[in-house]
């Protein structure tokens, strides 16, 4: 793993080879979750015109603290921001990916500020945030023909780059958004369940979350198309679909 700062080494390079000005950036957490949302952080730049931001770095190489000190230097920096959710059972009715690309695409379309990207970096070696349809010609001829608004996933260039987040200072500020922004709802959900511990592991699978769903169940916040319980020898314990646990 790399210990120097991220930079707009990337950034810039995508900028010149397509001839793009304004380049957007994302990163997800909680993709390895038992419960609670998929969550992604998108930020638009100008790399020409951006400074290096100092502190920033991958999310999981921050403390909480640090990563919510960083926050409103990564919004006053970027030229739009934003962070989208995929809920639990969005995730349960879609599958992991698709509910991946729905979060991406509402953190891009709800993003604050007027700023839209000319092509994207995307932190990992899938491209889950790119469209999967396309508009058709009568969709752009006859306004509201269709479901044109309902075409999933972003229309521009999406480029993916492996361990994006430790090496593009975008994608990493992204990342910062999202961890932050998700882990304020597990621990809001938490204040309702407290049994699961969500307030320490942010939904993920630790021995004390897997007791609390023995003993509790699963609850509206879990994944019930994943494993939330290990597997005993000679019973029949319903596991996941594409969400498998970590």
């Amino acid at each position: 793993m790399t210990s120097t700062a991220p930079t707009l080494e990337h950034e810039l390079a995508l900028a010149a080879a397509g001839g793009h000005r304004f380049i957007g950036a994302a990163d997800e957490v909680g993709r390895g979750s038992l419960a609670g949302p998929v969550s992604v952080g998108y930020v638009v730049i100008d790399p020409d015109a951006s400074p290096q931001l100092p502190g920033v770095r991958d999310s999981k190489l921050l403390s909480a603290a640090l990563r919510h000190e960083l926050v409103p230097a990564i919004k006053d920096w970027a030229a739009s921001w934003g962070v989208g959710h995929a809920s639990a059972a969005e995730i349960d009715a879609l599958g992991l990916v698709p509910a991946l690309r729905l979060a991406g695409l509402r953190a891009a379309t709800l993003a604050h500020g007027v700023q839209a990207a000319d092509a994207v970096l995307l932190d990992g070696n899938l491209d889950w945030l790119s469209a999967t349809a396309q508009p058709t010609l009568l969709d752009s001829l006859v306004p509201g023909f269709g479901a044109t608004q309902d075409i999933d996933g972003l229309q521009i260039p999406v480029h993916t780059l492996i361990k994006g987040d430790l090496l593009a200072l975008s994608i990493a500020a992204a990342s910062i958004l999202a961890k932050v922004e998700r882990d304020a709802l597990m621990d809001g959900y938490d204040v309702s369940y407290p049994a699961y511990g969500w307030i320490r592991n942010k939904g993920y699978g630790t021995a004390a979350h897997r007791a609390g769903i023995a003993e509790h169940g699963a609850c509206e916040y879990h994944r019930k198309t994943w494993q939330l319980t290990p597997k005993v020898p000679g019973k029949n314990i319903e596991s996941g679909g594409e969400g498998k646990t970590p």
